[in-house]
């Protein structure tokens, strides 16, 4: 960190870039409507508007964090911003369809280097002893991303028009780099070379199981293409672990998943994003379905839920270094389970939207005590010139959870007889018959995130001085291989005491 910066300005610009990304995966949402109308746009054109974007953005986060190791974390950083805030303006003037979902692909090629980024950046700016601090600062501020996504759409839409969810992405991203390189220095991670051939791989996989995920419930998860997708994708996996098991300088390196508190931390993100992404989606339906709620009002009586992590994350980042990173992560998904079965038991007809209230707090705050300590044991498992590469491999994951919740729960919804909107041959009790098994199913996989939170390890206690950004590993002694909260030198101790081969 710069001392003359200072912290705080070192997590606004690391954050900035990455709120406006989070905050442009779900503020479309909201303004389909309108697109629909000024671009003459059917069903199928606004699912690719939003689509082409998570292709894009799940796909690359792991070929971006690669480059920014090789190249310049800054540097491909400021790229992406540059990419994202010009493909903004060009969704801006977008007058078809096509030329939309266009630049929501450069978009989403702009985002997926930001987002991990962002982190990384964080996480190699600030002291090891505010790390935990930091990345519950970053931490509220992408909960924060989540909570108002839908009812800035909303808000924007209603009082503007459409282009301008785009449009303000401009301004504040020209200052966001100018924050980023007052406040932010260079680095790079450990790789001589780039892994051209495991990016092709690893985005190929990614990008096809992506697509067939969230095109599963339009044509059918045993539709011949669907089918053929996930067997693509599976092919393009197993290929890419085998050129990986080979590579002098991997895009992912497979020793990562020795390591049990990286492993079950990206279960925990999977299986987070599943509920959340998933069970938002069926609540907006519910609000603005038999609730009778426009968009905006939708957004605003989300906020009892998704404005909880702003306020819990960073207490969180500050307990992970004392309690943990596992134990906070099983409490916060065993909060968010027990919320989903909550809210399922109270969603019958005739019940009012007060009655949901504590259930959804309840959601929140399961929410506000996952996210940071999720991003620090994540870091803290590996060495810290391998922040980039973990940290997009956990971002990637969790774009793939978010896109599996919301096709999974609504097919289930579907199939359990779900139907959105009036249909007067289907009865009042339609959007209920599904709702509630979606919300179940949700609440059992979140269930399952909390069990492997509560799996992950402690670490142990350090002996003698206290590490620091600047000491040789080696000094300090960690008698367990890995760590739920250290971040930094312990943890590359842990490593190198893992697997001596390791430089």
């Amino acid at each position: 960190m710069n001392p003359r910066r200072g912290l705080v300005a070192t997590i606004v610009a690391a954050s900035v870039p990455m709120f406006l990304v989070a905050l442009n995966n779900l503020v479309v949402n909201t303004a389909l409507p309108e697109m629909s109308k000024d671009l003459d746009a059917n069903l199928n054109d606004l699912q690719w508007v939003v689509n082409s974007f998570v292709l894009a953005f799940a796909g690359l986060q792991l070929t971006a964090a690669a480059l920014g190791d090789r190249l310049g974390r800054r540097k491909v950083f400021v790229g992406g911003l540059v990419v994202f805030v010009v493909a903004s303006a060009a969704c801006a003037m977008a007058e078809t369809t096509e030329l939309l979902i266009a630049a929501r692909v450069v978009q989403g090629i702009g985002a997926a280097a930001v987002f991990p980024l962002s982190l990384t950046m964080l996480a190699a700016s600030v002291p090891p002893r505010r790390r935990n601090l930091a990345v519950g600062l970053w931490g509220a501020v992408s909960g924060t991303a989540v909570a108002i996504g839908p009812l800035v759409g909303g808000a924007v839409t209603e009082g503007l028009n459409w282009q301008w969810i785009f449009w303000v992405n401009v301004p504040i991203g020209l200052i966001a780099i100018g924050l980023i390189y007052w406040a932010l220095g260079e680095s790079r991670g450990a790789g001589k070379g780039l892994d051209l051939l495991g990016m092709l791989l690893g985005g190929g996989a990614v990008t096809v199981a992506v697509w067939a995920i969230v095109e599963a419930e339009a044509r059918g998860w045993s539709s011949p293409e669907i089918l053929g997708a996930f067997v693509a994708a599976a092919l393009l996996l197993v290929l890419f672990v085998a050129w990986e098991r080979r590579t002098p300088d991997p895009l992912l390196p497979l020793t990562f998943y020795r390591s049990r508190p990286f492993v079950l931390s990206n279960l925990v993100s999977l299986a987070m994003y599943f509920g959340v992404f998933g069970s938002i989606f069926l609540l907006v339906q519910y609000l603005q379905g038999p609730l009778g709620y426009s968009p905006l009002e939708a957004g605003v009586r989300t906020l009892p839920w998704t404005l909880m992590p702003m306020f819990l994350a960073p207490v969180a980042g500050l307990l992970t270094s004392r309690v943990g990173g596992g134990p906070l992560m099983a409490l916060g998904l065993t909060l968010q389970a027990g919320a989903l079965l909550w809210i399922g038991m109270l969603a019958e007809p005739g019940r009012g939207y007060t009655a949901l209230i504590p259930a959804m707090v309840v959601a929140g705050i399961g929410m506000g005590l996952t996210f940071a300590p999720n991003s620090a044991t994540v870091l803290g498992s590996v060495r810290d010139d391998e922040h980039g590469k973990a940290s997009g491999a956990n971002s990637t994951l969790r774009e793939v959870g978010g896109a599996l919740g919301i096709a999974v729960l609504a097919t289930v919804f579907q199939q359990s007889g779900g139907v959105v909107g009036p249909d007067p041959a289907a009865g009042p009790d339609a959007f209920f018959d599904g709702l509630v098994p979606a919300l179940y199913v949700g609440a059992a996989v979140v269930a399952a995130g909390a069990l492997a939170g509560a799996l992950i390890p402690r670490e142990k206690r350090v002996s003698g001085p206290t590490a620091t950004a600047a000491d040789t590993p080696t000094a300090a002694g960690v008698t367990e291989p890995l760590s739920s909260g250290a971040i930094g030198p312990l943890a590359d101790t842990a490593r190198r005491e893992a697997d001596p081969t390791r430089a």
